[in-house]
């Protein structure tokens, strides 16, 4: 009877490395449980599942021209019972922004505050220009403090320490 691929045989184990288990399979035959096929839970450690001359059932995943045999004993298990995860809550966290990806006017969050309830006044219609020289004010500032936090760290202008 040669293995095929899908066939439910049991098997001894003969050893145990750190990527798996080798299994001892009817006719002689070797192979291999992948770490990753051993459990449907995180196995770190193979010896936390599995101990040799343990007689195990696995399932031939593969089997290729040189002769390897990959087997699980995860597929032969049904997943455990996961609860469902909870849906995120939507725009709850998230900044809320108009149409063309700019912030409310009005909005006087800062960068990394929290959110803050939005008042309900209506939006007026912002200019291209007011747009514009915002974001020009906007970058200015970061540059600003990007080169301060810069400078800082490497010791000022080309200063040079004697040893």
């Amino acid at each position: 009877m040669s293995l095929e691929v899908g066939a439910i045989v049991e098997g001894e184990v003969t050893g145990i490395t750190n990527f798996g288990a080798f299994v001892q399979l009817p006719e002689g035959k070797v192979g291999l449980i992948h770490i990753s096929e051993v459990s449907n839970v995180y196995v770190k450690d193979v010896h936390d599942f599995l101990k040799e001359h343990d007689k195990v059932k696995v399932k031939v995943l593969s089997v290729d021209d040189r002769g390897k045999i990959g087997l699980s004993i995860k597929q032969l298990t049904p997943p455990p019972a996961s609860q469902p995860r909870p849906q995120r809550p939507q725009n709850d966290n998230r900044e809320r922004r108009n149409n063309n990806g700019m912030r409310p006017q009005g909005d006087n969050r800062e960068r990394r505050g929290g959110m803050r309830p939005q008042s309900a006044r209506p939006m007026a219609p912002v200019s291209f220009e007011d747009k514009l020289s915002k974001f020009l004010k906007d970058s200015d500032d970061r540059m600003l403090d990007l080169k301060r936090n810069t400078e800082s760290k490497r010791g000022g202008r080309g200063a040079r320490r004697d040893k």
